[in-house]
C-alpha cells in the first residue's frame, strides 16, 4: 500500500495534556501537507484550529476523554460545544464501568444521545479494548451498531494498551452494516498500519505515520 493511501486514513493526533497552540498548529500544518483524514486535538483548541485550517482539513476532537465516566449530560454538552466550535468529527469514550455492570441499555442510550448531538457529523465510539473481555468487545460491536454511531474505535492511547490485530478482526466479524473501524494506540510503523487496514480498519489514530512521511521526505531531499 502506498504511503499516501495510508495517510488518507490517518487521524493525525495530538492529545497530550501539555500540548500548546504552537504544537497544535504544527499538527494542522502536517495534516494539510500530508493529506490526512483529520487532525484529532483537544477540545479547547477546536475553534482556533478550525479558523486556522478553514476547509483544508477536518478537525476531530474527543469527548469524555480519556476515562469516559462523566455523566451523559456532561458528554452531550461537550459534544454540542465542540460542534459549535467547528468540530467535524467526535471521538467519545464509553462509560466502561457501566459496561462492566452490564448496563447495556444505558451505554447504548448514551451513545445514541451523543450521536443526536453530533447531527450530521461523524461519531466514533472509543471502547478501550485493553480493559475489556472479548465478550464485552462483541457486546459493544452490537451496541455501537444499534446506537447508530459511525465508527467503533479501539483505544484512547492513554490506558494500558492500544490497538491489536486480533481486536480489529473481532470488530470486523461483529459490527453491523455501515459501522466502520478505527484502530488507535501504539500504531508505530507502516507494517502496523497496513496490518490494521488489511484486517478491516478504515481509520487509524496515530501521529507516527506522519513522522515517517516527514522522515521519508527528508531522505528524498525535500
Amino acid at each position: 500500500m502506498k504511503l499516501e493511501e495510508i495517510l488518507q486514513r490517518c487521524d493525525h493526533t495530538l492529545l497530550l495534556q501539555g500540548a500548546t497552540w504552537d504544537e497544535i498548529r504544527a499538527v494542522c500544518d502536517d495534516g494539510i501537507r500530508f493529506g490526512t483524514a483529520s487532525v484529532c486535538i483537544p477540545p479547547c483548541y477546536v475553534r482556533q484550529a478550525k479558523e486556522y485550517v478553514g476547509d483544508k482539513l477536518k478537525i476531530c476532537t474527543v469527548i469524555g476523554f480519556p476515562y469516559g465516566n462523566m455523566t451523559t449530560k456532561t458528554k452531550v454538552f461537550e459534544t454540542r460545544d465542540a460542534i459549535e466550535n467547528g468540530a467535524d468529527e467526535i471521538d467519545m469514550v464509553i462509560n466502561i464501568g457501566m459496561l462492566k455492570d452490564k448496563k447495556y441499555t444505558e451505554v447504548e442510550e448514551e451513545i445514541r444521545e451523543i450521536k443526536a448531538a453530533c447531527g450530521d457529523k461523524i461519531l466514533k465510539v472509543i471502547i478501550e479494548t485493553c480493559l475489556l473481555t472479548d465478550e464485552e468487545k462483541v457486546e459493544m460491536c452490537h451496541i455501537v451498531t444499534r446506537a447508530g454511531a459511525d465508527f467503533i474505535k479501539t483505544s484512547t492511547g492513554f490506558s494500558t494498551g492500544g490497538a491489536t490485530f486480533a481486536d480489529i478482526e473481532l470488530f470486523a466479524a461483529h459490527v453491523g452494516e455501515g459501522v466502520q473501524i478505527k484502530a488507535a494506540g501504539g500504531i508505530a510503523s507502516l507494517e502496523d498500519a497496513e496490518g490494521m487496514i488489511a484486517r478491516g480498519a478504515s481509520r487509524l489514530g496515530t501521529s507516527r505515520i506522519v513522522k515517517i512521511a516527514k522522515n521519508q521526505k527528508v531522505s528524498e531531499g525535500y
